[in-house]
């Protein structure tokens, strides 16, 4: 039930970033020309690199799901043996790399601002900003998600199925947000 109903869910989220990308797109067709001298304020080659964490993160994250899959909530070897990895140690490494986008974000906003690109200056820094921060909160909620997850193989005494299925529909929601995000870097970054 837990997996039917974040499904739902995201298709409802889905919808939201669907109309988003509606306002950006309807935007972009009436001032070309804003779009053309804003666009190339963009960092492109920064954001793939940012990217490219963030897409990796939802690798890592499948792997803490087949681990969790096994009943596996942690390691059972050396740190360095990512073979004997469990669930916390590769949802451990997906936070990690989330946060990496989310400061990789944070960084860009403040170079964007520093160019005169802000939430007010023209329809095309609010249309940016609430398209890749409506997207960075959903990532910060998907950290939380991660460590509330990891939180629990520490309190419980023994990994238990429920537990398995927290791990894979937290894995459900960050690949929804990878997937947003791919589309929203094409949209923003490459389309110009």
């Amino acid at each position: 039930m837990v997996t039917v109903g974040t499904i739902i869910w995201l298709s409802s989220d889905l919808l939201f970033f669907a109309a988003l990308f509606a306002a950006y797109f309807t935007v972009r067709n009436v001032t070309p020309e804003l779009w053309a001298i804003q666009t190339e304020k963009l960092n492109v080659p920064f954001a793939a690199a940012n990217t490219t964490v963030l897409v990796l993160s939802s690798v890592t994250c499948q792997f803490g799901v087949f681990a969790a899959a096994r009943g596996k909530a942690g390691r059972s070897g050396s740190l360095l043996n990512i073979g004997q990895w469990g669930m916390r140690e590769w949802f451990v490494l997906s936070f990690l790399m989330g946060a990496v986008f989310i400061g990789g974000q944070a960084t860009e906003y403040a170079e964007l601002v520093h160019h005169g690109v802000t939430l007010s200056s023209s329809a095309y820094g609010s249309l940016f900003y609430l398209a890749t921060g409506f997207h960075g909160m959903h990532v910060v909620a998907g950290l939380l998600a991660f460590l509330l997850v990891i939180g629990r193989t520490f309190v419980t005494r023994k990994f238990t199925h429920e537990q398995a299925i927290s791990a894979i529909v937290v894995s459900y929601y960050w690949h929804f947000v990878d997937v947003v995000w791919v589309a929203l870097f094409a949209s923003i970054y490459l389309l110009r």
